[in-house]
């Protein structure tokens, strides 16, 4: 798999040469116009992953947005949001596109602010974070974006504070857009036991490597991760959602064999490996019987 994108490879890709704006210490934060970083383009760059979160403001243009197996298009005012287990591209198909960015690694908020950035459904890896936003949302956001700039040239010696609280308050205005999910208040036992055994299952994603495997293969390896009896596990995955644990794990396994067929140089027996099947034989089995194609077939598409 291609190496993550660091933040110094980020800025010699869209810029070729890291800008003078950048913080003293580059692994804290940046933000940028959306127009000074784009080029017109009616092929998607490679995927890749990148080593920092980001979030964007699409004020003005056409855009497309591929997160993994998931794509989508924005025209007008929109609120994205990328993390760095999910590979994603942009491919920009107007030239008229105008907005903001923003970059930071999750160090940036480590024990401040009171942000968690993995329990944020938008940065949660299965979403597809993005936000059509109004015109008067369009301007309270992008007036955000302004302060942000405003900001990240000035000389206040403590202006990293405030671009945190700035993105904090980003990160608010998202979650006030979002309304109430009930997936995630976890009504009874059922749900909770669910959504812990979905996080868990999430959790063992992305691959980097095909060295690291997928270590929680089965209902019974979850459930004994989680302290329960497999069939009390069953039971309640099956009442909520109404699939089994089986189910779930192997359309994640799917989903992320695609990944790595689409967007690795892996062969099969290594992609099979990682995600712990022993014998090429039988992850050919399992792609085949999940997508309807063997994996060599699906990677010629």
């Amino acid at each position: 798999m291609p190496k993550l994108e660091s933040l110094f490879e980020f800025y010699q890709h869209q810029f070729q040469k890291a800008p003078d704006t950048r913080p003293t210490d580059l692994g804290q934060v940046n933000v940028f116009r959306l127009e000074e970083s784009l080029t017109l383009s009616t092929e998607p760059v490679q995927f890749s992953r990148r080593d920092f979160y980001k979030i964007a403001l699409l004020r003005r243009g056409h855009s497309a947005y591929h997160y993994a197996n998931q794509s989508l298009e924005a025209t007008g005012p929109t609120l994205l949001f990328f993390n760095p287990q999910v590979p994603y591209t942009r491919q920009l198909l107007s030239d008229e596109t105008t907005g903001f960015f923003c970059i930071f690694r999750e160090e940036f908020f480590r024990g401040r602010a009171g942000i968690n950035l993995t329990e944020q459904p938008f940065f949660r890896p299965g979403s597809l974070p993005t936000y059509p936003l109004t015109a008067s949302q369009e301007e309270e956001v992008s007036a955000l974006f302004e302060k942000m700039l405003t900001e990240l040239h000035s000389d206040y010696l403590r202006k990293y504070d405030l671009l945190r609280n700035y993105t904090a308050e980003l990160i608010h205005y998202a979650l006030k857009l979002r309304p109430v999910d009930t997936a995630y208040q976890h009504p009874d036992a059922k749900s909770r036991l669910t959504g812990v055994f979905l996080e868990l299952l999430e959790r063992q994603f992305p691959i980097e490597s095909p060295t690291r495997r997928f270590a929680l293969r089965s209902a019974r390896d979850f459930a004994r991760q989680l302290a329960v009896h497999v069939n009390h596990l069953n039971y309640c995955v099956r009442a909520t959602t109404g699939k089994t644990t089986t189910d779930h794990i192997a359309a994640r396994l799917s989903s992320e064999a695609k990944g790595l067929l689409r967007h690795t140089n892996w062969n099969i027996a290594e992609v099979g490996y990682s995600l712990g099947f022993d014998e090429p034989a039988h992850f050919n089995y399992f792609f085949k019987k999940q997508t309807g194609l063997a994996p060599s077939a699906f990677r010629r598409l």
